[in-house]
């Protein structure tokens, strides 16, 4: 059983949140084949070293080429977030991305209901 994030690790993953967002969004959609890409929410381990970093992927037929693109590139995003959180953090977290899928299936929800 998991236990509650502590107030440290919640702070951390709403920065990593931030700028990981401001990362991807400043690639621009061209890097990543006219895909949008949102980060929708980072977990961040308790020693502070690993950052669980959810993606939404528009449009989702898309995402197996993205997260590709993501893993990539994930050496230069780390080394970016190095230097916006360098101050804050002694260890820049290692990012490790995943796909969210909620919307995927908020929309499956909504086609079932209309049925």
């Amino acid at each position: 059983m998991d236990k509650a994030p502590s107030t440290r690790q919640l702070k951390v993953a709403r920065e990593i949140q931030k700028d990981m967002a401001e990362i991807l969004r400043s690639k621009g959609m061209a890097a990543f084949g006219g895909a949008m890409v949102t980060v929708s929410e980072v977990r961040v381990s308790p020693d502070l070293s690993v950052a669980k970093t959810y993606v939404s992927i528009f449009p989702s037929a898309r995402a197996e080429e993205v997260m590709g693109i993501l893993e990539e590139n994930n050496r230069l995003y780390r080394g970016e977030l190095g230097h916006l959180v360098g101050k804050q953090l002694r260890i820049v977290p290692e990012i490790v991305f995943y796909l969210d899928t909620s919307l995927d299936y908020a929309e499956h929800i909504d086609q079932l209901l209309k049925m």
